[in-house]
């Protein structure tokens, strides 16, 4: 058991590092005060390697670990937690055609997704198959050599922005056996999308349903057989989790040096704050809290790289966790601030708004404990 990280992972770690404080936190407060989605810098990103981090190398893939992208996307999201989580779901949804399409749809997209030409969205969400995912109603009938697909997807991010729609639609019965999954491009005749959605958080990425009315897609774009799309749709999920487990480690590392900061400047009752023993043991709190979600993450990404048959339930333990430890670390970081906190002026209150939703998506972490229950019981 080594917790020390390579030569390589720490030169990872360090370009991200130095990509983060240059392009993405001078801009962080503007992006989420405008709603900019910065596709450019996000391209940027994609030229270091990021837009396809555990992707394979004969498509431009940088054919790197979980725990690699781990620490990569920690780094990012130090600068800004919603560029980051954007970048996290093109990683997942590119993710997916990598490992299950055939040789063809790989050859077909993943060039241009690695350097982010193409922008991927992940659509799974509907208006009534939130939790219960497998529950979905948005159908593929097959006609001839193509499917045709009718529904709607919800609070799918880069709706009427992405390029490509990774969906996943019934073709069969009910349950998760009748899903399957298919990429669709943007442009297609019957793809619509709905108002751009207005959020607590995120704002420096869209938010949009997508709806399909007779969308025809080729059946070259179906990724894998039949059936499987569900399958395909939970195992990018698990590595999804670790995803945004990861930007919940950046921005609460963020909240808690800006806290620290604040707490050996700011002076009270003839003092700095950092004198107060009352806060001393708050911000050590914060700060093991963080220690233990990273630790945890970083395991669950080990076992998923491994393979391990437990990995599913580390992911779930490890999403749980960390986003709900990294808003906890974020909140009480605005409390030490005061009314100060409260202002735009400083990160926190952005990182409060980006870090909430992450105890809802990749599944709510009610779900993630209903998995860890289902593991437990095997």
């Amino acid at each position: 058991m080594d917790f020390e990280l390579s030569e390589d992972q720490r030169a990872l770690q360090a370009a991200a590092q130095a990509f983060a404080a240059a392009e993405l936190a001078p801009f962080s407060a503007q992006w989420d005060r405008e709603g900019h989605f910065p596709v450019e810098t996000l391209r940027q990103a994609a030229g270091l390697g990021f837009a396809g981090v555990y992707l394979s190398e004969d498509v431009g893939g940088s054919g790197l670990s979980r725990l690699d992208a781990s620490l990569i996307f920690e780094a990012l999201a130090y600068g800004d937690v919603a560029t980051t989580a954007y970048l996290t779901i093109h990683n997942m949804a590119a993710w997916m055609v990598d490992r299950f399409g055939d040789a063809e749809l790989r050859a077909r997209y993943l060039p241009r997704l690695t350097t982010m030409e193409l922008v991927a969205s992940y659509c799974l969400t509907e208006p009534g198959a939130g939790s219960d995912a497998a529950a979905l109603a948005t159908t593929a009938v097959r006609d001839g050599e193509a499917y045709v697909l009718n529904g709607a997807k919800a609070f799918i991010s880069g709706g009427g922005t992405s390029d490509i729609y990774v969906v996943m639609a019934r073709t069969g019965g009910a349950g998760a056996a009748g899903v399957s999954a298919f990429v669709v491009e943007a442009g297609a005749p019957g793809l619509s999308f709905g108002a751009r959605e207005r959020k607590m958080g995120w704002n420096a990425q869209p938010t949009a349903q997508v709806n399909f009315d007779g969308v025809r897609v080729p059946a070259g774009n179906r990724i894998g057989g039949e059936g499987e799309g569900f399958r395909f749709a939970m195992m990018g999920l698990d590595g999804g989790r670790l995803n945004i487990a990861s930007c919940s480690l950046g921005g609460a590392g963020l909240a808690l040096d800006t806290a620290q900061a604040y707490l050996a400047e700011r002076r009270q009752f003839g003092r700095p704050l950092r004198d107060f023993q009352a806060l001393q043991f708050k911000l050590a709190d914060m700060a093991t809290e963080l220690e233990a979600a990273r630790l945890m993450v970083r395991r669950a990404a080990a076992a998923l790289d491994a393979g391990r048959p437990d990995a599913t339930k580390l992911c779930a333990m490890a999403k749980r966790f960390a986003t709900d430890a990294g808003f906890h670390v974020a909140n009480e970081a605005l409390q030490l601030h005061g009314g100060y906190g409260y202002l735009a002026d400083y990160p926190l209150e952005r990182i409060v708004r980006d870090l909430r939703v992450h105890q809802i998506l990749e599944g709510t972490n009610e779900i993630m404990r209903v998995i860890i229950a289902r593991e437990l019981f095997r």
